[in-house]
């Protein structure tokens, strides 16, 4: 956290603080072992996950360098096998993620 500019967001999100760091940095490893399992980085892996769960939902990645906005999307061209997505499904089931999405805004000073 210490390398983090002071008004990075992560400082304030529950989800980047103390055991819940911890707890959310191992789903980031099971999912980068599929990722280089696939042949894919992490983030492709999971907007190609995202693009899996049906036409209502639409993937909306942040970038600032446009190397990352090409590596987004391509994306689109890969295909998750059945098998694939299960395995995504048990080692990141919905709501596994440690802590609040959003810190409470009260307690944040700006």
């Amino acid at each position: 956290m210490d390398d983090l500019a002071p008004d990075d967001y992560r400082r304030y999100s529950p989800r980047f603080q103390g055991e819940n760091f911890n707890k959310n940095l191992q789903l980031v490893e099971r999912v980068k072992k599929i990722a280089t399992q696939k042949g894919v980085t992490p983030s492709q892996l999971a907007i190609a996950w995202l693009l899996a769960q049906g036409d209502d939902i639409v993937p909306i990645p942040g970038t600032k360098r446009r190397a990352y906005l090409e590596e987004n999307v391509a994306a689109v061209d890969i295909t998750l096998t059945q098998a694939e997505l299960e395995s995504i499904d048990a080692i990141a089931p919905k709501k596994i993620a440690a802590g609040d999405r959003y810190p409470d805004m009260s307690s944040v000073n700006r």
